[in-house]
């Protein structure tokens, strides 16, 4: 390699680099807007299932028909994707997750529909002819409840018509920024259990915001409470917006969990890119220095041999 193409290709990486720097720093931005706001759903969320919890002794909330179950002949799958590469392996788990899931399941083309969130989800299993009923996209950087809220009512009127017999979500979860865990969930029919579940996993059990996780496992002394307009309204409320919330916090989980992994992916790759640089650096010195000392060389030898002729 000549040491011109040896320059150019130094020129290229450093540029190459500067795109992945700026990059690493958005997603870094991306990120910890994601977590936060993921994490914020959790008062909420606690609250409703402290809620939900006090009243459920008191009243049979499998009379609700988001809890009633059924045969299961049909499934609804939610996935939850990137839309956008540059991320790792953030998509490829994701999907080797939701494969090894419906394995599990036992879900086919035949049995399952798909609702997509994500541009590159619904652009794989499109091309490999399932049925998807619903897509999202652009949801990776901002998404505001409304948005869920449509697509929960998708979700929940296919279990109330009878289209779907149960509804499964499958997302990433945030853990840490070097540490994303694929799940998958029940979400329709909700059970107790399930809801306790949903949001035990909303908070991480170390870090600054591991403390509001507690009140979880507080045990309240039982009471009779007096509910306006009545006990089974406001289970009627409760159950559904559970339902919304669940879909919202997958969301934001995901989101952090795709900036996360790109934010690392492009440090990795800036990483790189300097070692290769510095490579590059120290080859095109070496091969400058050996192409100066030759030169050296052939001029000292030029001159001894005018001096041998001179004698």
């Amino acid at each position: 390699m000549s040491l011109k193409a040896v320059k150019n290709k130094i020129k290229s990486i450093d540029k190459t680099r500067q795109v992945t720097k700026a990059m690493e720093s958005v997603s870094a931005v991306k990120m910890r807007k994601s977590q936060a706001s993921a994490i914020g759903v959790r008062p909420y969320a606690l609250s409703a299932f402290k809620i939900l919890r006090s009243i459920s002794g008191s009243i049979d909330a499998t009379n609700h028909p988001l809890t009633l179950s059924r045969p299961v002949k049909h499934t609804l799958l939610i996935i939850i994707s990137g839309d956008k590469g540059l991320a790792g392996s953030y998509g490829s788990t994701l999907l080797k997750q939701t494969y090894r899931f419906m394995a599990e399941k036992s879900l086919t083309i035949e049995n399952t529909s798909l609702i997509c969130i994500g541009k590159k989800g619904y652009e794989h299993f499109n091309k490999r002819g399932w049925n998807i009923i619903a897509n999202y996209e652009k949801w990776s950087d901002a998404i505001d409840f409304s948005k869920v809220e449509d697509l929960a009512n998708n979700a929940k009127d296919q279990f109330l018509s009878g289209s779907a017999d149960q509804v499964f979500i499958v997302y990433t979860n945030f853990v840490s920024t070097i540490n994303q865990i694929v799940y998958a969930r029940q979400l329709l029919p909700v059970t107790y259990a399930g809801v306790e579940e949903a949001v035990r996993g909303i908070t991480p059990e170390k870090g600054k915001f591991s403390e509001i996780g507690r009140d979880i496992d507080a045990t309240d002394p039982v009471r009779e409470y007096t509910y306006e307009p009545g006990a089974e309204q406001v289970l009627s409320e409760l159950i559904p917006t559970l339902f919304n919330i669940q879909i919202y916090h997958s969301v934001l989980e995901s989101n952090a969990s795709e900036h996360s992994a790109r934010m690392i992916a492009m440090k990795n790759a800036s990483d790189n890119a300097k070692e290769i640089s510095r490579s590059l650096n120290l080859y095109f010195n070496k091969v400058r220095q050996s192409a100066i000392t030759r030169e050296v060389s052939e001029i000292v030898g030029g001159m001894e041999s005018m001096k041998v002729v001179d004698a």
